[in-house]
């Protein structure tokens, strides 16, 4: 343990040196360009979330329920995670227990992202290869459970480590510290359980997404009444492979960074460290509403109709085909 704590510090130390060094060569206009990308995509998400919040069948079809689900939980990891990157870049202290519900909702959506595209490619799976029961399999109800199983699975991981920290060493909640995950960890068997569930979560995730993909196009050569719905799901499907991809991406954003550090000149390692942050921890949050919302015929139109601020004549009806 004593090692594991030498190490977080000498990364630290490493860390302050390099923002120095970046405070002195103008990091103004690249911190101003990652907020802006988070806010700009929070803002596009809080418009699509009310596209579905506008209209009673979007508030009781299981697949817009999800994705409403996805946005929001979109927009909370990206907010968090613009104040962790800013918080880990100022080297800001902040009590132990402040930063253990900060890293429980940075772990939690990140997990839940996953969890969710699984969710939504298994009520496609259902809808096309089991059309005459995919109204019992998939409601409303079943949709409120499943979103609160995703939120349970995805936590229960760092609410073991923070009980388990509590029992140690409760009076260390008070105490002020750098945030991150390292400083969380007090035993070597939380790190090993946390990258045994992050392991488990994506390789369940990948296989029930291929597993959804192959029967959906199984389904779309084989059902003659059935093909653009299905083609148009396989499709959906794929693209929720490419986000797992990038939601994979993300899972290796610490270790990329800690290699940066050991590997690179300051200067190249500022620049490296804001590249990774803004397109392997912040873009697979801003896909969402282009992947899933704007290729659906009924949330586009509303959606458009909004972010013109209601200035078409008409409002689309959103009806679902």
């Amino acid at each position: 343990m004593a090692m594991n704590n030498q190490s977080i510090e000498g990364t630290l130390l490493v860390h302050q040196q390099f923002f120095k060094v970046e405070m002195t060569e103008g990091p103004a206009s690249k911190l101003i360009v990652a907020i802006l990308v988070a806010l700009v995509f929070i803002f596009i998400n809080s418009i699509m979330f009310h596209t579905l919040l506008s209209k009673p069948v979007f508030r009781e079809l299981p697949r817009y329920i999800l994705f409403a689900h996805m946005l929001c939980n979109d927009s909370v990891q990206l907010l968090v995670s613009m104040t962790l990157y800013l918080m880990t870049g100022n080297l800001q202290q902040i009590p132990k227990g402040l930063c253990a519900l900060l890293l429980l909702f940075a772990t939690t959506t990140f997990r839940n992202a996953a969890l969710n595209l699984a969710v939504m490619s298994l009520e496609r799976y259902a809808a096309i290869c089991f059309p005459l029961r995919h109204s019992e399999i998939v409601n409303h109800k079943s949709a409120g459970v499943s979103i609160g199983l995703i939120w349970i699975f995805s936590s229960i991981n760092l609410v073991i480590d923070v009980i388990y920290s509590l029992m140690v060493s409760p009076v260390s909640f008070k105490d002020s510290m750098y945030c991150s995950r390292e400083r969380i960890i007090i035993s070597p068997w939380q790190i090993y359980m946390f990258q045994g569930f992050n392991y488990f979560f994506f390789v369940t995730v990948t296989a029930i997404l291929i597993f959804s993909y192959i029967n959906v196009v199984v389904a779309a050569r084989s059902a003659s009444s059935q093909k653009d719905s299905a083609k148009k799901a396989h499709k959906t499907i794929l693209l929720h492979l490419c986000q797992l991809v990038l939601c994979i991406n993300s899972f290796i954003y610490g270790t990329i960074e800690r290699a940066l550090a050991m590997t690179s000149s300051s200067r190249l390692f500022m620049d490296l460290r804001y590249m990774n942050f803004l397109f392997v921890l912040l873009l697979p949050r801003c896909l969402s509403p282009l992947i899933y919302g704007l290729r659906d015929d009924a949330v586009r139109p509303l959606f458009l109709y909004y972010v013109r601020c209601g200035y078409q004549k008409v409002k689309p009806s959103g009806t679902i085909h």
